[in-house]
């Protein structure tokens, strides 16, 4: 595979293309300052960066869609050249629901469609205004999940043009095995988006998404925050190991830089998150440099089967998809 910094894209199995190197654009809420992700969306754009991974519940996606356009206007991109992926968060499961969401993000962003359009999360959540819908308790509130009946109204946005491609996130086999089984399935999701560094490999979903044309995204490409209010921080930080420091040395390259070029060189898209300027231009230089054979198996066999990101919040949910092996 003959990566570069201005064409590395790979085919999905719509006929669509995906960059293989994107930027996250998860923010908190609390603690990022308004505008950051506009002036770290444009910035990136210049850099190189053509895919930008957000959702509704990011709270920034007018940041996202204002950066886009600016770039559009002074004439740096068109539009087709940008790969925009949204998320259809828990609370908009019920069919009658997800074109609203939909038309929600495109509304926000103030772009006419998508790129690609996933399922955040396997699990719904009660219908209405709040998020994070909870009791008096302050227990989660959960709501019945039919995926098929959710992707069915997600397969009618694609036919309406409102988004080109259509995807999953977070899904273990069985619920992806839902949908590729389902009745009358008119298009199938093109990726799954999961976490997968070094530190977790994801050897047994990754085999079973290839074989059914399955791309996977992933996130935390680089580990993760050591924010221990939803952080596994039992998992050692992955940007320390000496395997991934010693093989940048050998390339004048970071640990992150190893890890990421990692991940891309095996057909994994990355979406590592930043709002660092340093660190946006950082790791977008992968494209210079490619690791061998010896070298890949030597990372791969870093995999510890240890998630940073586990969600043990929501593990009573019916649907928690990480209870299964994959």
């Amino acid at each position: 595979m003959n990566l570069t910094a201005e064409s590395h894209s790979i085919a999905l199995s719509d006929g669509n293309r995906i960059p293989l190197l994107g930027l996250g654009t998860y923010g908190d809420p609390r603690t990022t300052s308004k505008g950051t992700a506009l002036e770290c969306v444009k910035l990136a754009i210049d850099v190189g960066y053509r895919h930008f991974d957000g959702a509704l519940v990011y709270f920034n996606e007018h940041e996202v869609g204002q950066a886009i356009r600016e770039k559009i206007a002074d004439g740096t991109v068109r539009r087709e050249d940008i790969f925009y992926c949204g998320k259809l968060w828990n609370t908009f499961h019920p069919p009658e629901l997800v074109r609203p969401a939909l038309e929600r993000t495109l509304k926000t962003l103030k772009l006419d469609y998508v790129d690609l359009y996933i399922v955040e999360l396997p699990m719904a959540f009660k219908p209405g205004n709040e998020f994070y819908p909870k009791d008096k308790d302050g227990k989660y509130i959960y709501h019945h999940t039919d995926l098929c009946a959710t992707w069915e109204a997600l397969e009618a946005c694609k036919d309406a043009g409102l988004v080109m491609s259509l995807g999953v996130s977070n899904f273990n086999r069985r619920q992806l095995e839902l949908l590729l089984n389902k009745p009358g399935l008119k298009h199938k999701p093109v990726s799954n988006q999961v976490e997968c560094h070094p530190y977790f490999t994801q050897p047994k979903l990754l085999e079973y998404c290839r074989q059914n044309d399955i791309v996977i995204v992933g996130y935390c490409p680089l580990g993760s925050s050591r924010d221990a209010s939803w952080v596994n921080v039992k998992c050692p930080p992955l940007l320390e190991d000496e395997l991934l420091v010693s093989i940048g040395k050998k390339y004048n390259k970071s640990s992150a830089q190893v890890a990421l070029r990692f991940n891309v060189q095996r057909g994994v898209v990355v979406i590592p998150k930043s709002f660092s300027p340093e660190r946006i231009q950082h790791n977008f230089q992968i494209f210079d440099f490619s690791l061998t054979e010896e070298e890949m198996k030597a990372i791969e066999s870093l995999n510890k089967n240890i998630r940073f990101v586990e969600l043990l919040m929501w593990s009573d949910h019916p649907e928690y998809p990480f209870l299964d092996d994959y």
